[in-house]
């Protein structure tokens, strides 16, 4: 059995509260790697074509405050 699908059946067999824990833990985990994935795509340069039409965008107007 892989190691995803015993956590896979450990996740199943938890109590409700502690659903809501591992739940509140994994969603936190899940951000702080997503955080550290966009840094270094930022420091790589790989957002810069976004980010250079984002500015594009707005000079020719065509962007709206929220």
């Amino acid at each position: 059995m892989s190691k995803v699908k015993r956590i896979e059946r450990e996740v199943q067999e938890l109590s409700a509260k502690e659903l809501t824990e591992f739940r509140e833990w994994f969603l936190e985990f899940d951000w702080q790697v997503w955080d550290r994935q966009i840094e270094r795509d930022a420091e790589a340069g790989k957002l810069d074509s976004l980010a250079e039409e984002a500015l594009r965008e707005h000079t020719a107007g065509k962007t709206k405050p929220f």
